[in-house]
């Protein structure tokens, strides 16, 4: 039997001879307990943005891109195709060409990304499903059509629904032209007909039209920039992108849909860590209330720890004594602190309880709770508990096992 520990478990839930030390107790744990619920939240929330972000780059990264090792574009032959397509997962592949442009629309001007895609591109990236006017489409009786990112439009300043303002795309020539050619700019005019919402930086720069037409304006006829891979579900699995890198040869790097935004996501977990970073040093703040509670008990319990010692217990087992008691306090506050956050997440996912200015792709703050996050916080948070706790644990060890009365 571990009596220190029995013993700590049952002055946790004693009553004190003086009501000050049940306040300062409860208003100790009342803070772990908080502190706790706190660094929940704060993971839970940048798992939250983390799912979301990672939801609108879904809508224009696929699972798999194929790119050059040197250069920015090659040719994707049939052979290439058929490799690839040959590996077990593989539903779909996308050409893509992309570029940097000069847009026009009256008069207005910004310089963007030209991206030409294929027929396959939205069963690929599910780009169709993110167009919030208009609609999808590329070409429409021999008409060349462009889906623009909703930034790029706010910035032109364009009407969807005005067939006779067509957008004027510039590229630089690629090959010299005859003595009287002066003008150093190819360009060619697509009719807008849809606006796409996905991430803001695609947002801001792509404008989206047939791969024929990119190529052409490019002067790069069977070129593409990437390789865009749709993968069945269950494949999206080491061994998969193994086997396209096999196919592919070491001249082209592959990247899964993660890789693609690894600098994002690396930024964004750096945030999360210094957030808890910052809540945790909180915690330290909130622990000189759970040091000032074990203190007051250590002075109300002086009595009964030199009745135990005179009993023949050791100083080791009285430091472990109030060691424990500090640990079932915070043990208790971090119980409640997991409830507490629980109940706040639900309430947030279920009513949406903070909310998100007008304008913004949701109504209230996204949270997103990870089994993990729940040890590694209660690690935490013991870990300052039990550091609160040495100071105590060692006075109570001094209290000598003869108390003389004046």
């Amino acid at each position: 039997m571990n009596l220190p520990l029995k013993i700590a478990r049952r002055y946790l839930l004693a009553r004190r001879s003086t009501n000050a030390i049940n306040i300062i107790t409860g208003i100790a744990v009342f803070g772990v307990a908080v502190g706790t619920a706190a660094l929940i939240l704060i993971l839970s929330v940048f798992n939250g943005f983390e799912d979301l972000f990672l939801t609108l780059y879904n809508s224009f990264n696929p699972d798999v891109t194929v790119t050059p090792l040197k250069g920015k574009t090659f040719t994707a032959d049939s052979l290439l195709l058929d490799e690839v397509y040959r590996i077990q997962g593989v539903a779909a592949i996308s050409q893509t060409l992309e570029e940097k442009a000069l847009f026009d629309y009256k008069d207005n001007r910004s310089i963007g990304l030209l991206k030409g895609v294929d027929q396959f591109y939205p069963s690929v990236t599910g780009i169709d499903s993110t167009v919030r006017e208009g609609a999808y489409a590329l070409t429409r009786d021999d008409v060349d059509l462009a889906v623009i990112g909703q930034g790029i439009r706010n910035l032109l300043g364009i009407d969807i629904d005005d067939p006779f303002s067509p957008l004027t795309i510039y590229t630089p020539k690629r090959k010299k032209g005859g003595p009287f050619d002066t003008r150093p700019f190819k360009s060619v005019q697509v009719q807008p007909v849809g606006t796409f919402l996905v991430q803001q930086d695609f947002e801001n720069q792509y404008v989206l039209t047939s791969l024929a037409l990119a190529r052409s304006l490019l002067d790069q006829p069977g070129a593409c920039t990437a390789l865009e891979i749709d993968l069945q579900p269950g494949y999206e699995a080491t061994a998969t992108y193994a086997a396209i890198q096999a196919a592919v040869g070491k001249d082209y790097v592959v990247k899964n849909r993660y890789e693609q935004e690894a600098s994002f996501l690396r930024l964004m977990r750096v945030e999360k860590w210094l957030s808890f970073a910052i809540v945790g040093l909180m915690m330290l703040l909130v622990s000189f209330n759970l040091i000032g509670a074990l203190w007051m008990i250590v002075l109300e319990k002086q009595p009964d720890i030199a009745i135990l010692k005179s009993m023949g217990m050791t100083d080791g087992g009285i430091y472990r004594l109030f060691l424990y008691e500090g640990m079932l306090m915070c043990g208790s506050g971090v119980l409640i602190g997991f409830v507490l956050a629980t109940g706040i997440y639900i309430l947030q996912v279920t009513v949406g309880i903070i909310t998100l200015p007008g304008g913004m792709l949701i109504d209230a703050y996204p949270v997103s709770l990870r089994w993990y996050d729940f040890p590694i916080v209660a690690v935490t948070v013991f870990s300052i508990g039990a550091l609160a706790a040495v100071l105590p644990a060692r006075r109570a060890r001094r209290v000598s096992a003869i108390i003389h009365s004046e």
